[in-house]
């Protein structure tokens, strides 16, 4: 294949989707920042409750509405409502999309209530069925519970965040959602800094520091939506033809959008049996993992998912495909490094960012096991974020659904087999696993649809891929000190190493890349 005609295909795609690369840049940008600050507020929890009781405890009582989150606001609800809101906004009037907001808002804020209230009752129950292993120990499992009351209604405040960003990226006003979660941080940031002190009970202050944050992301976006004339008038209305719309798709989809959130929340269940400091060990692994995740993948999937569901609408299938072309090949330039990165730097990573105050030597080892095991799926990850869009903008939710079961018994069977030998580590690398086979599903479902076709420009695209990341892992092999040196180094030290390796590495790879022939023409769409 001759260059002209990878460039001429890479033409065709800037033509697909106006604005994408700025706009992916854009939430990157936002999100990086929530993600650096997600780091910060990490290290404080570190520093001041490290791996023990407490911290084990507040990582599954936070977890919990977390997870349900991620499944119903951010995930099934966001997957299955922005679609619907796009074909309103592409074939009705105002009016109509005010009656949608407004029946769709009232529905969804009842719902989770109810939610909330029960949960918050039966906390001790919740707990018990999503950490087993702390019920043998009383001090663990109350303080869970108690927790678990608290950040609960984080749940309800949250997923109306989501409802609210939802309609602003429907919009193409992206920033406004990408920054919020920073509030989040900052929030418990605070908490555990000037609240954990005064309190009887110190690790509760990060408990109330989620509850505040979830009512600050909410009234923060109130004013962005009262400026596009759609801050909701919430309606009960289960007989809106959209809210019924929104839950047909949703319902399906709540498998098939969060298959990696559930599977890791089956490994906290798994972790919970496990000796002390595992829940905490995957923790941090599982949040560094998620920052090239958070940064790149989910803000290149929310970008396109308004994007594809306006081209499905248009029935435009040529710029459809082109537009998840782009995605996927965006995901690898960023994800491939990454990953690599991760494996690379795994011990050297978390001693520099969490190996203060109460984290010992051990919690690095064990933590930087376990970002091994999750940086071998990180690609699946990412790849996952783009591709699952692809059947969502169709409102095909059954497809997605389909594979994420498979994929999720998958997982058990995975942990069945890797936990023995592997403990906390066989629990990371059956996520991994299991995200693979998710992806790959995704992946040939697409292509038998004809919603992903293969533009021209891939053989060599993935010879640029290998040599630039081949550079990036001589590079980091060379200048990459020992595991006990990391260890003995100052944080100061430990700081300013990692600067100067993750600043070679960067810039490595893109002189690499540049030289390879790849150019930022290339993944811009006009």
């Amino acid at each position: 294949m001759s260059a002209d005609q990878g460039h001429s295909s890479q033409d065709r795609q800037r033509a697909a989707a106006p604005g994408l690369l700025r706009s992916s840049g854009l939430v990157g940008m936002m999100t990086m920042l929530s993600r650096v600050l997600g780091l910060v507020r990490d290290m404080v929890i570190a520093r001041y409750f490290g791996a023990g009781t407490g911290a084990d405890a507040f990582f599954v009582a936070f977890k919990i509405p977390n997870f349900l989150r991620r499944l119903f606001a951010e995930g099934a609800f966001s997957q299955a409502f922005v679609p619907v809101l796009s074909s309103y906004r592409e074939t009705r009037d105002i009016t109509e999309v005010r009656r949608l907001v407004n029946a769709v808002s009232g529905t969804l804020g009842l719902v989770l209530l109810g939610v909330t209230l029960v949960a918050v009752i039966g906390a001790p129950a919740l707990t018990a069925v999503f950490a087993p292993g702390f019920l043998d120990e009383p001090v663990k499992f109350s303080l869970a519970s108690d927790m678990l009351r608290i950040t609960f209604p984080y749940l309800l405040l949250i997923s109306l965040t989501a409802f609210a960003g939802a309609i602003l990226n429907s919009y193409d006003r992206f920033a406004i959602p990408a920054f919020t979660p920073v509030l989040l941080n900052l929030a418990m940031i605070c908490a555990a800094v000037f609240l954990s002190p005064v309190m009887e009970t110190p690790v509760l202050a990060l408990a109330w520091g989620v509850f505040i944050a979830g009512a600050l992301q909410l009234f923060f976006q109130l004013p962005f939506l009262m400026r596009l004339g759609l801050l909701p008038r919430p309606r009960v209305d289960y007989r809106h033809e959209g809210v019924r719309r929104v839950l047909k798709l949703m319902a399906p989809a709540l498998f098939g959008v969060s298959v990696s959130q559930i599977n890791l929340l089956l490994d906290t269940v798994l972790a919970s049996l496990l000796q002390t400091g595992s829940v905490s060990w995957l923790y941090y692994s599982d949040r560094l993992s998620e920052l090239p995740l958070g940064v790149f993948g989910i803000a290149i999937a929310t970008v396109i998912l308004p994007s594809l569901s306006r081209k499905h609408a248009a029935a435009s299938a040529d710029q459809f495909a082109a537009t998840l072309d782009w995605a996927v090949r965006a995901v690898l330039l960023i994800g491939a490094p990454a990953a690599l990165a991760l494996a690379l730097l795994a011990e050297p990573l978390i001693a520099t960012l969490f190996h203060y105050g109460e984290v010992t030597d051990r919690d690095v080892m064990m933590a930087g096991a376990s970002l091994r095991a999750y940086a071998a799926g990180l690609m699946a990850f990412m790849l996952i974020k783009v591709l699952a869009p692809g059947f969502f903008a169709r409102q095909d939710t059954r497809t997605p659904v389909r594979i994420g079961v498979i994929a999720m018994v998958a997982n058990m069977v995975f942990n069945l087999a890797l936990i023995m030998p592997l403990a906390h580590v066989g629990l990371a690398l059956a996520t991994a696993l299991s995200a693979w086979l998710n992806a790959g599903l995704l992946w040939r479902g697409l292509k038998r649809e004809g919603a992903w076709v293969s533009q021209p420009g891939w053989w060599r695209f993935g010879a640029q891929l290998l040599v630039a990341n081949g550079a990036l892992a001589v590079l980091v092999l060379y200048l990459n000190p020992s595991v006990s040196e990391w260890l003995a180094m100052p944080g100061l030290a430990r700081a300013g190493q990692m600067a100067v390796l993750v600043g070679a590495g960067v810039a490595v790879y893109f002189v690499t890349l540049a030289l390879a022939g790849v150019r930022v023409r290339h993944f811009r769409h006009r």
